[in-house]
């Protein structure tokens, strides 16, 4: 569904893994709201192509940015991009992430390595990427996305919950390197939200984890965008350092 784009205002928001799922509909809900966006991907290209495209039809200002984040070099080249399209940063989302699924004893060491790099090291780099504008700009926000596994840990997401705890960590303690700048750091912490990611359940087992949930649904990228709004705008001006659980009662 084509979303109609507010008045542009000067705010820009980079979300990373912004092409698909719950950063696809961060990004629309973003440009809805009047921000410049830079859909920051790594391998999804027509994705983002095409929510650029989508975005852009409507009266928004959107771009397609890769990043592979898997290094500071990386991040850097984005901070980059993101600077020579749009001038400035207002809201940063750390958003890119992969799920690894099984036994801890069945993962090699690369499996180990890629999961804590997509889901910890890529926050931890492309906020120091952009750590200066932040702080000499002395405005603007950023907010990552975790898991209610890195609050509560997960059977057979051994190492995603470790790095998604990671994130949580990392949230508090930047909030409060930032705070001096007027910057805050919040985080959210999805469960089990109805995108790809759960593509590997059965409808059954799918059906097993609703029945786990207090409010008998599976969460939809839409709510998880609606809190990361709320957690940029102003309406937000005294949270910092803190994780949002979002997972429909299911961790209380």
């Amino acid at each position: 569904m084509k979303t109609t784009c507010r008045t542009i205002t000067e705010k820009v928001a980079v979300v990373t893994g912004g092409a698909k799922g719950i950063g696809a509909e961060i990004s629309r809900l973003f440009s809805h709201n009047g921000y410049s966006v830079a859909v920051c991907y790594n391998t999804s290209k027509d994705s983002a192509d095409k929510l650029v495209e989508e975005l852009n039809s409507v009266g928004g200002k959107a771009a397609a940015i890769r990043a592979d984040l898997s290094s500071l070099s990386g991040a850097l080249a984005l901070r980059n991009e993101v600077i020579s399209k749009f001038g400035k940063i207002s809201v940063l989302i750390n958003n890119a992430g992969s799920s690894e699924y099984g036994l801890l004893a069945q993962f090699s060491e690369a499996d180990i390595m890629r999961s804590v790099s997509d889901n910890l090291l890529s926050a931890i780099y492309t906020v120091k990427a952009f750590y200066d504008d932040f702080a000499f700009g002395k405005s603007g926000a950023i907010i990552n996305v975790s898991s209610v596994w890195g609050i509560c840990g997960a059977s057979m997401e051994s190492v995603y919950s470790a790095a998604k705890a990671g994130i949580i960590g990392f949230t508090r303690a930047v909030a409060k390197e930032l705070a001096p700048c007027g910057i805050r750091v919040n985080a959210v912490a999805p469960g089990a939200i109805d995108t790809d990611m759960l593509s590997r359940f059965t409808q059954e087992e799918k059906r097993n984890i609703v029945s786990e949930i207090p409010l008998g649904r599976l969460g939809v990228p839409s709510d998880i965008a609606n809190a990361v709004a709320f957690l940029a705008d102003e309406r937000s001006s005294y949270i910092t350092g803190q994780t949002v659980n979002i997972s429909g009662g299911y961790l209380i």
